[in-house]
């Protein structure tokens, strides 16, 4: 009787399926205008090693959580790889919104592959969100290609910001739940 065992090392990065679940609701967001992560404690790994990407690497970020705006006040929602932005739904004003739900996707895809100048990142995302009007969503779309600052030879570490334009008690965003898988 033979017995086989496959001692092929698999790189977690070079697959596709699950990279990181939030386990644990987010800090909540409110009442300053610091900008403070999104991304909730969790299992899995936000971080890929240097040398690690290649061409075509594609990802999905998926994020839900609660809201509550003064009517006007604005928010800034910013995608970082190490502190670097990658994507950024831009500054928008809020319409009036209480203790209601956000949701934001957002698509990654390596074009290229190389130090920061060489390497390309295409990024798209939306962000949408309830108000108080019944039954109305407001959002923004937002897009981005990264060919002066994106390096895949360094270590790329993923965080998702909020900051709101106004220090206010009516101003809160916490995420509930966060999702990063690779797609291809």
């Amino acid at each position: 009787m033979s017995t086989h065992i496959d001692l092929t090392y698999t790189n977690p990065y070079t697959k596709t399926g699950g990279l990181y679940a939030q386990t644990a609701l987010g800090t909540a967001i409110t009442n300053t205008i610091v900008e403070t992560s999104l991304i909730g404690t969790g299992v899995g790994s936000l971080s890929v090693p240097p040398n690690f990407f290649q061409v075509g690497d594609s990802f999905i970020a998926k994020m839900c959580g609660y809201v509550s705006a003064a009517n006007g006040d604005t928010i800034h929602i910013r995608v970082k790889s190490d502190g670097t932005v990658i994507a950024d739904a831009g500054v928008f004003a809020m319409k009036l919104t209480t203790n209601k739900y956000f949701e934001l996707t957002i698509d990654f895809t390596v074009t290229k592959i190389g130090v920061a100048g060489v390497a390309e990142l295409f990024t798209n995302g939306q962000y949408i969100y309830n108000h108080n009007s019944a039954g109305d969503i407001a959002g923004n779309n937002f897009a981005l290609i990264t060919t002066t600052i994106f390096d895949t030879t360094v270590l790329n570490s993923l965080s998702i910001t909020a900051q709101w334009g106004a220090a206010n008690a009516s101003n809160s965003i916490q995420s509930q739940n966060f999702v990063l898988t690779k797609m291809y």
